[in-house]
């Protein structure tokens, strides 16, 4: 029994206080309608005998009371306004791989997900997922709209189909803001918490990741705070990315620090030269195959950075080329699950011996091994 408002807006004057365990960085705040509605089937098997507006016996309506249909909705704030949201939705259509990550790191399956290219870790979950929702830059509105979701969760891929979707279904868009990513990615999760019933689970979790992050910063510290360029790969050309962008992770919140003032706006980093490289001559060199992710094929990153000038430089000296997870740091991105995994591969590769041998021959290693 879904017990949302009949508009995808804003919550109506006069729904409510808050509930409790709602509270927190997603502002939500809950309907009165799980208390109205619990109280109006309380007093009607009070009265004995009778059915319900369904024909369902009074007992089997108190019953079903108790799940997940009577808890109310909540409102969230989110990347495009405010939206009203059903506590615990059954049917859920999730089209970021980041969220999804989050999802199943708390248990909770999507019903529909996205044709996409889905790291190992998330293929179950795409598998077991009840129908496909489409790509992520072009929804199948028509399968959406005939499914009739509880939910439906996008981010920036899918940011511009939100008008659309959000006539059909209550509709919150989680896009990690680039200008304080671990910030924003713990409201989204915050959210998620609250919405599923598992606000203790994503503290927890939270906390675990506080602490390695805690623990990477020093550990990279008394490695010797060697300064990191971050590229990446697609198609034989190299971009570059700094502080601030989409994978400021490595320097945002790990401290390791820039090897050149990388000048990148957007998702698409700053266009480089092997020169470029060669001049930054950085300690870490951090790779990203953005082919090896989406399978587009091409030569790997490997291959294409595989020349004197790179060869050259202290990271490809030292065995400091450092083929990052192409899955997880370009489709997953900032998730539950995922986020630890890319906190451990940068602390792995700076702070010990490179395992991977990139750098020491002048061939790297092949991006889709780690």
């Amino acid at each position: 029994m879904s017990l949302n408002t009949t508009s995808h807006g804003s919550t109506a004057p006069g729904e409510g206080s808050s509930r409790r365990g709602l509270t927190g960085p997603a502002r939500l705040r809950a309907s009165m309608l799980a208390v109205v509605g619990a109280a109006t089937l309380a007093f009607v098997t009070a009265c004995g005998g009778g059915t319900t507006g369904n024909g369902a016996e009074s007992g089997s309506a108190t019953g079903s009371a108790t799940g997940s249909g009577e808890a109310g909705t909540v409102s969230v704030e989110h990347a495009q306004g405010t939206t009203e949201v059903p506590v615990d939705p059954e049917k859920v259509f999730v089209f970021d791989l980041g969220v999804m990550d989050s999802m199943n790191s708390l248990g909770i399956q999507p019903a529909g997900v996205p044709e996409a290219a889905y790291p190992e870790e998330l293929k179950p979950v795409a598998d077991a997922a009840e129908v496909r929702i489409g790509a992520m830059k072009e929804p199948d509105f028509e399968t959406i709209a005939s499914e009739d979701p509880d939910l439906i969760i996008i981010s920036a891929r899918t940011a511009e189909a939100y008008p659309e979707l959000s006539k059909i279904a209550p509709t919150i868009d989680l896009s990690v803001d680039q200008k304080d990513q671990m910030g924003s990615f713990k409201e989204n999760v915050t959210t998620l918490g609250e919405i599923f019933g598992e606000e203790e689970a994503v503290e927890a979790k939270l906390a675990e990741i506080d602490s390695k992050v805690e623990d990477a910063r020093t550990t990279l510290k008394e490695a010797g705070d060697t300064n990191g360029l971050i590229v990446l790969t697609s198609a034989g050309e190299v971009t570059a990315y700094g502080a601030g962008s989409r994978f400021g992770l490595i320097h945002d919140v790990l401290g390791v620090p820039t090897a050149a003032d990388v000048k990148a706006e957007g998702p698409h980093g700053e266009s480089v030269s092997f020169e470029f490289i060669a001049q930054t001559d950085p300690e870490n060199l951090f790779v990203i195959d953005r082919d090896a992710a989406t399978g587009e094929g091409g030569a790997n990153a490997a291959a294409v950075l595989d020349n004197d000038l790179v060869n050259g430089t202290k990271a490809a000296r030292n065995g400091k080329i450092i083929q990052l997870n192409p899955a997880d740091w370009y489709l997953v991105g900032y998730g539950l699950d995922s986020l630890p995994r890319m906190i451990d591969e940068v602390v792995n590769h700076v702070a010990t011996q490179s395992t991977t041998g990139a750098g020491t021959t002048g061939t790297g290693s092949d991006a889709s091994e780690n």
